[in-house]
């Protein structure tokens, strides 16, 4: 949600009427691009009812349920077509066209009852879309394989059944369920066009094999990191993706002390995921062994090890709860970051310069970390799984070594953060991509006056 928005305020900031469908409860991420721009609309519907037992009464965002409400989540919000469809029709100058997430494939259909284009916005990269498409696409023949060879894409690569998608790993035949979500991936290949938030420098080869072989067109634009783009007038750093749980002057006042540039891990899993205790067990022991200052963002839920915080205290920074991560990643003092590789904290990341430690769990981020790790070379993978427990001492070893040391992978981490800066600057392959985008959107707009 949070890059969407962010596609959005830039989009109003062209002169694009923005008008964002919303349920009631995710109203409170809203509220900071609101407060910065005061001409987007809301759309506020309630969140559909639902009979699926998997998903909770009152849950809205799979943060509250973590990925396996994804399926849920997704056939629950295909009921807001019709009211959608009734709010089209009494509209005085209804919209011109819908940009709505991946994992909306649903409203395809709906734009084609509407008669308007649908754009799909991409908040994974380009190779997890590839990978995924196919996958969908030929799920039956594919689905009982242990390991999957992509050929047609760049590397040939040969990916096993436990790094590949979550969703697609999940997939049952013949359930409703999972057919909606398979049917939803396939019908993205039939939007009028594509918004990726990646940029050239780190996907050009795949976003091209995503126009030549998954859509077969050239309306398919990269605009990321979509952070960059708004970072002189957009929501504030701090507020992106809702309110913190602590307060980003304590947190930014603590790193300020750190003597050492680049000295500071920042440890943090996203939003979706909840550590066990003998994760935080070993995952405490290893940060603690390490010698290396750290921050760790963690659910509020979850367990901390009995007297840990004493031991560490003026090393080590808990946050319990949602932390102002860019504020945190672009601070002189951080230079490294422990992440579970979900595309926005691997672009923020990127962003920031500082070298990545990968753990993998779910999802895209298997994808995302060999991206990183083998054709990159940013990243070192620490750990895997969303079950594995880490190994200490391995752990330990590795992040005071990295730390300590300007090895290759930081290196490339500033190289890459250039070239992240390079593509939203004006003449850059992010801001072409926005200013080719809004020049189709207000074409729509002509064609339809």
């Amino acid at each position: 949600m949070i890059p969407l928005l962010d596609l959005a305020h830039q989009l109003s900031l062209q002169g694009i009427t923005i008008t964002i469908l919303i349920t009631p409860k995710n109203l409170p991420i809203l509220q900071p691009l609101l407060t910065k721009n005061p001409l987007i609309q809301t759309l506020i519907l309630p969140f559909p009812s639902h009979n699926n037992p998997s998903l909770p009464t009152g849950v809205e965002n799979v943060k509250n349920i973590g990925n396996k409400g994804n399926i849920g989540i997704i056939n629950a919000l295909t009921h807001l077509s019709d009211p959608i469809t009734q709010w089209f029709k009494a509209h005085p100058d209804p919209p011109i066209a819908i940009i709505s997430d991946f994992f909306l494939g649903s409203t395809q259909q709906l734009a084609n009852q509407l008669g308007i284009p649908r754009i799909t916005f991409y908040s994974s990269g380009a190779f997890l879309v590839c990978v995924l498409t196919h996958l969908m696409l030929h799920v039956h023949e594919l689905y009982p394989l242990d390991e999957v060879s992509f050929s047609h894409l760049p590397k040939s690569p040969v990916i096993t059944l436990a790094h590949l998608p979550t969703v697609f790993q999940r997939h049952r035949q013949g359930d409703p369920l999972y057919e909606t979500v398979k049917d939803g991936f396939i019908a993205n290949t039939l939007s009028w066009g594509a918004v990726f938030n990646t940029f050239d420098d780190v996907e050009g080869a795949y976003l091209e094999s995503f126009k030549k072989v998954v859509v077969g067109h050239e309306r398919v634009w990269a605009v990321g990191p979509i952070e960059l783009l708004g970072c002189s007038n957009g929501p504030a750093a701090a507020d992106r993706g809702g309110a913190s749980s602590v307060s980003a002057v304590d947190v930014l006042s603590w790193l300020d002390q750190c003597s050492d540039a680049s000295s500071v891990v920042y440890v943090c899993f996203g939003s979706q995921v909840l550590l066990t205790s003998v994760q935080m067990e070993a995952l405490a022991k290893g940060l603690e062994e390490s010698g290396v200052q750290f921050i760790i963002v963690v659910k509020s839920e979850t367990y901390i090890p009995e007297g840990f915080e004493d031991r560490v205290a003026g090393r080590g920074f808990v946050i319990k709860g949602w932390a102002p991560q860019v504020s945190i990643l672009s601070h002189q003092a951080v230079g490294g970051f422990l992440t579970h590789c979900g595309w926005n904290s691997v672009l923020e990341g990127i962003v920031a310069g500082v070298m990545l430690f990968a753990w993998p769990m779910e999802a895209d981020q298997f994808i995302n970390a060999r991206l990183l790790v083998d054709d990159m070379g940013v990243a070192v993978k620490v750990c895997e799984g969303v079950d594995t427990v880490p190994d200490s001492a391995e752990l330990a070893r590795c992040l005071r070594d990295s730390m300590s040391e300007k090895g290759v992978e930081k290196v490339r981490a500033m190289e890459l953060r250039e070239k992240a800066l390079g593509a939203v600057k004006e003449g850059g392959s992010s801001m072409n991509g926005l200013n080719s985008l809004v020049k189709e959107l207000h074409a729509l707009s002509v064609h339809k006056a």
